[in-house]
């Protein structure tokens, strides 16, 4: 995310300027869809082994199941900064995400990437909006995933910003079995250097105090991927992976991983270990 996207993104959430015209949002009952498609793209290596460094992943002539992901990002912010998107990027949250890989994507392969988002839809707490990407080669599909981000309408909570939203998907237990991960107080600033998405909530005690946090938190995609990398010697080819995300991790930080065998694949967990407060839950299925 440039600084300029990033300004753009900024200034729809703040009094007074989100009104100036060029920066005033459209109304919601307006917003019937955006799409958009960047350029072909060709996954290079050097790419793929930093995020694969910083998400656990080994090194392989096949990227991890979750990197398509940071092609599609670009799109994702420059839907959210049009000023025909409702809701302003900054404060918009990611909740659920769902992959699914049609088979192994390699290093070297030239990829199409689209992004498309419908109009909002009614969500327990607030607004939602399902960005759907789709990944192609040479006109084969071949990647796609859902990413569910929601804009909360406040209800006085004081915790709104570390609750789970009730209603959304539920999934399969997967209790911790021992294995910890602690996470340092920089990995958001090195995720964000490879994916792109440098929210100020990631980066920095001090921004992510600006936005509500005690101090900056983990990329929601980043634990997703941390999940799937703990579990991809045992993932097929074509599979699909379901999240959401719960609790925010502090960083610095500890999380405990869990994860319990299904008949089609596995649960997976991410929670912290003083009390068992859920960050993520998701699942694996074979397709």
């Amino acid at each position: 995310m440039a600084l300029p996207t990033l300004l753009k993104a900024a200034l729809p959430s703040i009094p007074v300027v989100n009104q100036l015209p060029g920066i005033r949002k459209s109304p919601v009952e307006e917003f019937s869809g955006i799409r958009l498609s960047r350029p072909p793209v060709t996954v290079e290596r050097a790419h793929v082994e930093r995020y694969a460094e910083v998400c656990g992943f080994p090194s392989r002539d096949t990227v991890p199941v979750t990197y398509p992901h940071l092609l599609a990002f670009p799109l994702h912010m420059a839907i959210m900064s049009d000023q025909a998107f409702p809701a302003p990027a900054i404060g918009t949250v990611h909740v659920e995400n769902s992959v699914t890989a049609h088979r192994r994507i390699g290093v070297g392969e030239t990829l199409e990437v689209s992004v498309a988002v419908g109009a909002p839809a009614p969500h327990a707490k607030g607004t939602a909006y399902s960005f759907v990407t789709e990944v192609t080669a040479e006109g084969e599909p071949v990647w796609e995933s859902t990413s569910t981000y929601l804009r909360r309408v406040s209800t006085g909570s004081t915790n709104e910003r570390s609750e789970s939203a009730p209603g959304g998907p539920s999934y399969p237990d997967a209790p911790p079995h021992g294995l910890t991960w602690r996470l340092p107080a920089d990995l958001g600033r090195r995720y964000a250097a490879v994916s792109g998405d440098h929210n100020p909530i990631h980066l920095y005690p001090l921004t992510a105090r600006a936005l509500g946090f005690p101090r900056q938190i983990a990329h929601g995609m980043w634990s997703k991927a941390r999940c799937v990398a703990a579990l991809e010697n045992r993932l097929p080819d074509a599979v699909r992976i379901d999240v959401a995300f719960k609790k925010p991790i502090l960083l610095p930080g500890t999380v405990a991983f869990g994860s319990a065998p299904l008949e089609d694949g596995y649960a997976f967990s991410l929670t912290r270990p003083k009390d068992g407060a859920p960050h993520l839950a998701g699942r694996t299925t074979a397709l």
